[in-house]
């Protein structure tokens, strides 16, 4: 026997730094090295006796292997468990330092930049999914804001300290310490994610082949490879790569066909079809971010060569866009706006772009700063709206997939701007590749501003966010779960009681307990005047005979001729009587409403508020709930008035299911409401 489960306390602070602070650290890996090695480009390419121009594959080995890892380690992340993904990552980024350490040969070298670009790839969406899960074991409604807007913070504006970092370590130490770098601080996100993230939940033991239809395996490989093939022609204009497009097509085909058909995709096509709002908001971040790095890149190498400032003055006139993005970011996540800091993005990438085509050789370094202080206010208010709209908008249970396709589509942004500038600058660089770049950023600008102010569905989503009665209040630095609870009035409200029969009581070892605090909260509904409904599970002769062979559970009933409606293991129990006046109602499936009349008799009684205790929480509670919540019922679950027998699925529900869908209070809530 299993005696109730005692529920833990609700978490007081799920979001706590020791929570944060790795996930923050891990992220801020790919996005710092995915610029760091622009300062040591040419060192390389000196020391190892190669040409400048062949030593860009650093640059775009990681582009290449980020944009394929990251969808990946989301998908893992979901299946096999965020915490070993993140840990796994971090493992790789050690080895990728190591390697590219002490190599003596751009083989290694591109091989280093690949395990780097794997290994921080796997942090953001697996973070995703820790804020995710915790955020539901909270009984958080809204986004947490805070923890997103150090995300993107993470994400985006640690990119820019890149080329400054690079700079410093590149002059002071040599090139290697562009990839010695990741050693002290991936072990730091290592010894942090070992001891402060939470341990993944024990897996079963299944086969490589389960394992592989899960994660979609033949989906992974397939969407690398055309990928790849795709990257590979966009980086090779403008010259026509016919070769490699081509691959890309023989292989798309195929993969798009198997995708659509599987089970368990890798890429849910018909779930982002379907989605708009959700693949809108990855085509407004890939867009902006040709903007944003066509200013890190493109804007500084013209700064470099057709303005005359030296490569670490460059470096550092990136700060201003960085500063400006880690400010504005912090502040504007805590209030979970969309909507406005997307219009925002845009303008400010309107008027950014508009300013690089009026500057020129002789512009003034405030003006280059100018310019680059509205980027940051670009890549702020990007980076949080569309991370905002990416959680509200996937799935929880595609969350790490979703999130690494939204740094994919960023890294192909990124990859866009290479090949804009590479274009822009094929005559030489000066200003009128300058001004190049910044019409065809105000051409991108007008797309996102479009896609923004024509999106509906980004202001009813703040619309129903404001409207939510459970919202998450900002207290200090950390988000706390403060849900509104609405008012019970008795008259509207109901208290059900749910198979507390002889027979099924009889599988617990605290049913007295139990009962007991049952009885109060109904003698507490009667004396508020409240309506008291009970529902118990028996079968008559015509039942049994009437279920299915397809119903698993009530088919062996049927067979064993098990709860007969006249057995006195089908009744009520008797410390918690039915009066006159009350509810009655006999189901013959798991939950209280679906063959049953009750709610007919809840709506004649003009009820729209009903409290369910019952046993057991994975079947008549767990039924019940939904059909209830499916009805527009306002529900409350009396969180020490439910039992099961299997303790964990009894808790998942309680502590991470129901509070989506219903207010979980406790019979002394009940009581001090009802009394209010």
């Amino acid at each position: 026997m299993t005696s109730v489960v005692t529920l833990r306390e609700p978490m007081r602070e799920p979001f706590a730094w020791t929570f944060t602070a790795p996930l923050y650290v891990g992220s801020s890996l790919n996005p710092i090295n995915s610029s760091l090695i622009a300062t040591a480009l040419v060192p390389i390419a000196s020391s190892l006796h190669v040409p400048v121009g062949s030593t860009s594959v650093l640059v775009s080995a990681l582009y290449l292997a980020s944009a394929i890892a990251q969808p990946t380690a989301g998908k893992l992340a979901e299946v096999i468990g965020p915490r070993r993904v993140f840990l796994g990552g971090i493992l790789l980024v050690l080895l990728g330092g190591v390697v590219g350490g002490l190599a003596h040969g751009l083989p290694l070298l591109i091989a280093a930049r690949v395990l780097i670009g794997a290994g921080t790839s796997s942090a953001f969406p697996s973070a995703m999914v820790l804020v995710r899960r915790r955020a539901t074991d909270a009984g958080l409604a809204a986004p947490p804001g805070t923890v997103l807007g150090g995300l993107a913070i993470a994400g985006m504006a640690t990119a820019a300290v890149g080329p400054p970092i690079g700079g410093v370590l590149v002059g002071a130490a040599g090139w290697r310490w562009a990839f010695l770098i990741n050693l002290p601080a991936a072990a730091i996100a290592l010894v942090m994610a070992v001891r402060w993230v939470p341990r993944d939940p024990v897996r079963e033991r299944e086969g490589w082949r389960v394992l592989a239809a899960r994660i979609d395996l033949l989906g992974i490989l397939g969407c690398a490879a055309f990928m790849t093939s795709l990257i590979i022609f966009l980086m090779g204009l403008p010259h026509l790569d016919w070769i490699a497009l081509a691959v890309f097509v023989v292989l798309a085909v195929p993969t798009v066909w198997w995708e659509l058909r599987t089970e368990q995709p890798f890429i849910d096509l018909r779930g982002l079809a379907a989605n708009g709002a959700l693949t809108r908001t990855y085509l407004r971040q890939g867009l902006t971010l040709i903007g944003v790095y066509t200013v890190m890149f493109g804007v500084t190498e013209w700064i470099e060569a057709g303005r005359g400032v030296s490569t670490e003055m460059a470096g550092l006139l990136l700060l201003p866009m960085g500063a400006v993005s880690a400010l504005l970011s912090f502040p504007l996540s805590r209030r979970n706006l969309v909507r406005g800091p997307l219009i925002v993005s845009a303008v400010s990438m309107l008027l950014g772009s508009a300013g690089i085509m009026l500057l020129g050789a002789h512009s003034p370094i405030l003006a280059i700063v100018l310019v680059s202080l509205i980027f940051g206010v670009t890549a702020a208010t990007t980076t949080v709206g569309n991370q905002t709209a990416l959680y509200l908008e996937a799935s929880p249970e595609q969350i790490g997939t979703a999130s690494g396709l939204f740094r994919t589509f960023g890294y192909l942004g990124t990859i866009v701007s290479a090949v804009i500038g590479s274009l822009a600058f094929r005559g030489g660089v000066d200003d009128g590749g300058l001004h190049t770049l910044g019409l065809v950023l105000v051409a991108a600008g007008v797309v996102v501003l479009l896609l923004t102010v024509l999106d509906r569905k980004l202001g009813n989503r703040e619309r129903n966010r404001r409207d939510s009665p459970d919202h998450e209040i900002q207290q200090g630095d950390s988000p706390v779960s403060t849900p509104a609870i609405p008012a019970i009035d008795p008259k509207q409200t109901a208290l059900l009681a749910m198979d507390f029969q002889q027979g099924i009581l009889s599988r617990f070892e605290d049913s007295d307990a139990l009962l007991e605090r049952v009885g109060g909260a109904i003698a507490d509904m009667r004396a508020a005047g409240g309506t008291v409904g009970y529902v118990r599970v028996a079968f008559t002769e015509d039942d049994w005979s009437a279920v299915p062979d397809t119903n698993k559970t009530f088919s062996q009933v049927a067979a064993g001729k098990l709860m007969h409606h006249e057995e006195d293991a089908t009744q009520i129990d008797g410390r918690i009587a039915p009066q006159d006046g009350d509810v009655v109602v006999r189901k013959i499936r798991f939950g209280g409403i679906s063959t049953t009349d009750l709610h007919e008799q809840l709506r004649d009684r003009g009820i729209d508020t009903v409290v369910l205790s019952g046993v057991s929480t994975s079947g008549v509670v767990l039924s019940t709930l939904i059909d209830a919540a499916d009805r527009d019922y306002r529900v409350f679950v009396l969180a020490d008035a439910v039992a099961d027998t299997d303790s964990q699925a009894h808790e998942t529900l309680v502590n991470n299911v129901f509070p989506s869908r219903a207010h979980v209070i406790d019979t002394a809530k009940l009581r001090e409401m009802l009394s209010a």
